[in-house]
C-alpha cells in the first residue's frame, strides 16, 4: 500500500448565487468585522453590489481592501495586514483571483493578534505558523485553484517571487459561485482554464506525492475543464459550463496542493517576473513545449490523460504516438481559444531567452518534481521552442 498524506480545505460550497450567503457564514464563526482582500478590478464591474447586503443583514461589519494587483507584492500583503489591524478584522474573505486569494491568506496569519511572524519569516515550505484568523475564499476565476491550496505566491522584487507553503494557510471554507464569473471576458476565461489544466496535468505527472485521490482529482477535472472551456469562451453567459469550469479548477487545486506542480510553472514564473504575463498564459505559453520535453519519461501518464481531454478525437495506439497527439490537440486548443502561444507574440525578445533560463532554475522547489530533469540548457531549449 502506497503511503500518503491528503488534505484539503475543510468546507466546500458549490452553488451558483450562493455568494449572497457570506454574511450568514461568517455568523458562524462569531465573526463582528470582516476584511475583504479583492481587486480595483471587482470593485469596477461591481461584483460585490449583491454580497454586500448579506453582512448587513448578518449585523457584520465589512471593510474593504482593493488594491491587490497581479503578482502581488510584499508591500500590498503588508498595506493588507495594516486594514485588517486597523478595523479590528476577526475574520478574512479573498474575493478575486488567484492574487486576491493568495494575499487574503497571508493576511489571515498576520494580522492575528496572536501571531509573532514577519512576513519574510514564512517564506519556504511548513515555515507559516498558526494561529490565524477563519479564512473564507470565493474565486472569482476558474483557474488558480487557491481556494483549496496551501499555498501563497507573493512578488519580493523587480522580478523575484517567494512562497509560502504551509498547512495553516488552507482556507477554512472555499465558495464556487457561478455567477461571479458570467462577465469574466473570453482571453481570461481562456488563459484561466488552461492554468487550471496545467494544474491537473502537472499533478498528474508529478514525480513527488502522486497518489491515488490527486489522480483522481486531475482526472475529473480535466474531464469538466476539457469539456467545457470553449463553451466558457464562445458563450461566457453559460451558467453550468462556467459551474463546471469552477469546479473543475477547484479539483484540480486539490490535485496539485497534494502531488506539487513542475516544470511548466518553473518556466513560467520568469516570464510573469520579467514580463508581467498572466500567470496562466504564461503556463500556456510552455505547456506544449515542456510536455515534448517530458515526453520521453512521461508518455506512459501523458497516453492515460489523453482520452479525457481529446474525447471524440482520441484515437488509441503506442504509448508515444499518442502523447504526440495529445500535444498537438493541446497546441490546436491553444489556438482555437484565441490565446497567443508564441513568445515573441508577447514581446518577450530573444536575446532574453537565457536570462528566463536561468531563472527559472532558482524554481527548485518546483523542478524537483518533473518527470524528466531540466538543466538549464534544457530551460534553454525549451524557451527558444516556444519562442
Amino acid at each position: 500500500m502506497q503511503a500518503f498524506t491528503f488534505s484539503t480545505t475543510k468546507t466546500i460550497i458549490n452553488e451558483p448565487g450562493s455568494a449572497k450567503r457570506l454574511g450568514e457564514l461568517c455568523q458562524q464563526y462569531s465573526a463582528k468585522s470582516v476584511l475583504i482582500v479583492t481587486d480595483p478590478g471587482i470593485i469596477k464591474v461591481g461584483l460585490l453590489d449583491t454580497v454586500l447586503p448579506s453582512f448587513e443583514s448578518a449585523d457584520v461589519q465589512v471593510s474593504l481592501f482593493t488594491e491587490v494587483e497581479p503578482d502581488p507584492s510584499d508591500t500590498t500583503v503588508l498595506s493588507a495586514v495594516k486594514s485588517a489591524k486597523d478595523n479590528a478584522a476577526d475574520l478574512v474573505i479573498g474575493f478575486g483571483g488567484g492574487s486576491s486569494m493568495d494575499v487574503a491568506k497571508l493576511v489571515a496569519i498576520l494580522s492575528h493578534p496572536g501571531c509573532t511572524q514577519t512576513l519574510p519569516d514564512m517564506y519556504g515550505v511548513g515555515n507559516a505558523k498558526e494561529p490565524r484568523l477563519p479564512l473564507i475564499q470565493v474565486p472569482t476565476t476558474a483557474g488558480t485553484g487557491s481556494e483549496v491550496t496551501p499555498i501563497a505566491i507573493v512578488t519580493t522584487g523587480e522580478t523575484t517571487k517567494a512562497g509560502v507553503v504551509s498547512p495553516v494557510l488552507q482556507p477554512d471554507i472555499a465558495l464556487l459561485d457561478a455567477e461571479l464569473t458570467l462577465g469574466l471576458p473570453p482571453q481570461v476565461t481562456a488563459a484561466t482554464g488552461v492554468d487550471a489544466m496545467v494544474h491537473a496535468i502537472e499533478a498528474y505527472t508529478s514525480v513527488h506525492k502522486k497518489n491515488p485521490i490527486s489522480d483522481m482529482l486531475a482526472l475529473q477535472a480535466l474531464k469538466l475543464l476539457s469539456r467545457n472551456l470553449l463553451t466558457v469562451v464562445e458563450d461566457g453567459k453559460n451558467v453550468e459550463a462556467r459551474a463546471n469550469m469552477l469546479l473543475g479548477a477547484l479539483l484540480a487545486g486539490q490535485a496539485f496542493a497534494n502531488a506539487p506542480v513542475a516544470a511548466v510553472h518553473a518556466l513560467a514564473y520568469p516570464l510573469g517576473g520579467h514580463f508581467h504575463i498572466p500567470h496562466g498564459l504564461s503556463n500556456s505559453l510552455v505547456l506544449p513545449h515542456v510536455m515534448r520535453f517530458n515526453a520521453s519519461e512521461a508518455s506512459v501518464h501523458y497516453a492515460e490523460l489523453a482520452p479525457i481531454i481529446m474525447g471524440d478525437q482520441f484515437q488509441a495506439g503506442p504509448h508515444d504516438e499518442v502523447t504526440d497527439r495529445l500535444i498537438q490537440h493541446i497546441e490546436s486548443l491553444i489556438k482555437t481559444v484565441a490565446l497567443p502561444n508564441r513568445l515573441r507574440d508577447c514581446n518577450v525578445p530573444q536575446d532574453f531567452i537565457g536570462r528566463l533560463a536561468s531563472d527559472a532554475m532558482l524554481q527548485q522547489r518546483l523542478l524537483v518534481n518533473n518527470p524528466k530533469q531540466v538543466t538549464e540548457q534544457d530551460a534553454l531549449a525549451i524557451y527558444q521552442a516556444a519562442f
